[in-house]
C-alpha cells in the first residue's frame, strides 16, 4: 500500500539547467551540511535537510543523489522516503530522543539566560513537529528493503 514505484504513476523529474542548476547544487550542499551537522549534532535533527538535500540533487545532479542514496549513513533514510514515501518509525523516535536529550542538557548549562532558554525550546519545538509531520512507514514495512 505504501509501496511506491519511481516508474509507475509518478512524474519524470525535471531537470533544472542552467543557473537553477548551480543555484540548487548550492542548495544541496547547505541542506547536506545541515544534515550531516543533524547526525552529529544532538538537537539538530538531520532528516529533513537530508530529504531537501536529495530533493535538490535530483532536479540538479542525478548522479550525486545515487551516491547519496547508496550511502550506509544516509541512504536508508532517504530510500524508505523515496521508495516507501514516509520514515521509519524508529528513526523518528531516535531524533525526537536526541532533540528533547540535547535541548535539557542546553537548558540545565544555560538556565541563567531566560532569552536563550526560551528560543532553544522554540527552535526544538520547531523540530520536533517537523519530525512528527513526516509520514510514518507502518511496522509491517519497518524491515523492507
Amino acid at each position: 500500500m505504501y509501496e511506491r514505484e519511481p516508474d509507475q504513476n509518478s512524474k519524470p523529474v525535471l531537470q533544472v539547467t542552467g543557473w537553477k542548476r548551480v543555484l540548487f547544487l548550492i542548495l544541496a550542499a547547505i541542506f547536506f551540511l545541515l544534515g550531516a551537522a543533524g547526525a552529529f549534532l544532538p538537537g539538530l535533527p538531520g532528516t529533513p535537510f537530508l530529504l531537501l538535500t536529495s530533493y535538490f540533487l535530483v532536479r540538479s545532479f542525478p548522479s550525486l543523489n545515487q551516491r547519496l542514496l547508496q550511502s550506509r549513513l544516509f541512504g536508508p533514510i532517504l530510500r524508505d522516503w523515496q521508495h516507501r514515501g514516509g520514515v521509519r518509525r524508529d528513526i523518528k523516535v531516535k531524533a525526537i530522543v536526541i532533540v528533547v536529550a540535547a535541548i535539557g542538557v542546553s537548558l540545565w548549562f544555560s538556565r541563567d539566560r531566560l532569552w536563550l532558554c526560551g528560543l532553544m525550546i522554540l527552535l526544538a519545538s520547531i523540530g520536533i513537529i517537523v519530525i512528527l509531520k513526516l509520514p510514518t512507514l507502518p511496522d509491517s514495512e519497518e524491515g523492507a528493503p
